[in-house]
């Protein structure tokens, strides 16, 4: 039987905005950033819901960003995200999103979402949605703190990559299968499928759904998530606070850091 995928990217393409840098007001409450940290984070959210950070502008977030989370304490991240991962990225899940993750579903296709955000904030949020699989970037931790350093970044050709893995591992057709994302970046990911789509596409990965044919969808209704019924792949409800451990790691990763050995 052929086994077919659908791989998700997730932030303006699942969730209006940066699911990690939606957090910043509650890092700060909880002591972990100053107001000037706050400020600079929503300040990099707004570049990227306008129009998109450059390679070079999203270089210069990772360097501020990397230095504001190293050294932070794992357990005070972890019980900040539990308290507020439901109130945060609820509100913020598109309609037209959940609907296609239920149809893909429904047509017995694997779901998976492919993340530059941290693993440990994307993965409660793959439960949330009934995803059966998460690739995302994972953050080196030492005694309990983050070093600032990545074992993995899951960005540009790596998501590509990824999603070649998991095709041999579990033997999905990417002829057949199909793959969604808002940024010319995920462009190597969208490539390895045989039915792409640009989701409230970048200018730049418009030009190139042009180019190439590739649909265009456009996603404008935000939906509690709560307010949806979906069932979790294999981690269950209880499980997702202990899940959200390291949002604003992943908020580094999102802005744009590179694993070391990329960057030599």
């Amino acid at each position: 039987m052929t086994r077919i995928a659908a791989f998700f990217d997730l932030d303006k393409t699942i969730i209006a905005r940066s699911s990690t840098l939606a957090f910043s007001k509650h890092f700060q409450a909880g002591g972990l950033i100053t107001r000037a940290a706050m400020i600079r984070s929503a300040y990099t959210q707004f570049v990227y819901v306008v129009g998109g950070a450059d390679h070079d502008q999203m270089e210069k977030m990772r360097k501020a960003l990397s230095e504001m989370v190293t050294g932070w304490d794992v357990a005070t991240v972890k019980e900040i995200v539990a308290d507020t991962l439901h109130n945060v990225v609820d509100p913020l899940v598109y309609e037209e999103a959940v609907q296609l993750i239920e149809q893909h579903h429904a047509q017995g296709h694997d779901v998976i979402i492919v993340s530059a955000s941290g693993t440990e904030l994307v993965e409660p949020i793959g439960a949330m949605l009934g995803a059966d699989h998460v690739v995302a970037t994972q953050m080196e931790i030492e005694d309990g703190r983050y070093t600032g350093e990545i074992a993995l970044y899951a960005y540009r050709e790596e998501k590509a990559r990824a999603v070649q893995q998991l095709a041999e591992r579990f033997g999905y057709d990417l002829e057949q299968s199909y793959a969604y994302s808002d940024s010319v970046t995920d462009t190597p990911m969208l490539e390895e499928v045989g039915h792409a789509f640009a989701v409230n596409p970048d200018k730049d990965l418009r030009k190139v759904a042009k180019e190439r044919g590739w649909d265009i969808l456009v996603f404008n209704k935000p939906v509690a998530l709560r307010s949806r019924v979906l069932t979790p792949s294999t981690p269950t409800l209880a499980a997702l606070a202990v899940g959200g451990a390291v949002a604003i790691a992943g908020g580094v990763i999102w802005a744009g850091t590179k694993r070391r050995r990329l960057g030599a």
